[in-house]
């Protein structure tokens, strides 16, 4: 799904300091890759789950999360099921010191009321009216959002592309440090260079987030626990759901409330 090159031009053309926008997504909808030009967005999505891809990151956002997006940042997005993203552009000069790098974030209950209620006003509006009141608040918000644990660094280096790859598409992969070292040619301290180089994470840590951000997709698709933990190697539905709430900090079934 493309992005009509109007309806890009029209975000970018935006004069407000905020602006946002409601869109239904089809099941497995696919936004090709694109990006604004001028204008930073928060990527919100109050059902559904999406996969964020930009450049060599991957961030899986289930609802009451979102992506913070700078301007410029080129990003693609997949909805696993249907999605109902909420959008919030914002200009860069209203909000000079938010970060220049893509992000998972945390939507406040607040912060989603006001999403909910900007897709409902219209521009222009008076200074001193309701409506920029909602959008200067929105603007409040945006600059405490707290960073999550939703992202997985795709390393650059091609000679271990395979491993994230087999790991990717099998998760459940069982495969050892020195299996992969027979595998590739390589030297087992070399992968786990590599790895710690391009994604700031060690072969471990790298199968473990990649394990539990697919883990949220199915989860969101209504798939039961005990099939998941057994599909994506973990000993039992309870060794899954601890290592879980060792990432996210609370338990699968909590997690999406």
């Amino acid at each position: 799904m493309r992005l009509a090159d109007k309806l890009l031009a029209e975000i970018d053309a935006s004069p407000w300091l905020v602006s946002s926008s409601a869109t239904d997504y089809p099941v497995n909808a696919v936004i090709e890759p694109h990006s604004h030009r001028n204008k930073h967005q928060l990527i919100y999505a109050i059902s559904g789950v999406m996969v964020v891809t930009s450049a060599l990151n991957q961030w899986t956002v289930p609802p009451s999360r979102g992506i913070w997006m700078p301007c410029g940042q080129v990003h693609a997005i997949r909805c696993i099921g249907s999605v109902r993203m909420r959008s919030v552009f914002v200009r860069p000069d209203s909000l000079p010191d938010m970060p220049a790098e893509c992000r998972a974030v945390a939507i406040s209950p607040l912060l989603g009321e006001l999403i909910r209620a900007a897709v409902e006003i219209n521009q222009p509006y008076a200074d001193d009216s309701r409506e920029a009141r909602v959008m200067r608040l929105i603007l409040d918000e945006l600059r405490i959002l707290p960073t999550l644990p939703l992202h997985l660094p795709q390393p650059a280096d091609p000679r271990i592309q395979p491993i994230c790859t087999t790991l990717q598409d099998d998760p459940g992969d069982a495969s050892t440090l020195a299996d992969w070292s027979i595998r590739l040619g390589l030297d087992e301290k070399t992968i786990q260079r590599l790895f710690q180089k391009g994604t700031s994470m060690t072969f471990g840590q790298w199968r473990q987030q990649a394990r539990l951000l697919l883990a949220l997709e199915r989860i969101a698709l209504g798939e039961k626990i005990i099939d998941i933990a057994g599909e994506l190697g973990y000993d039992s539905p309870s060794a899954f759901t601890t290592m879980f709430k060792k990432q996210f900090g609370t338990t699968p079934s909590q997690f999406f409330k």
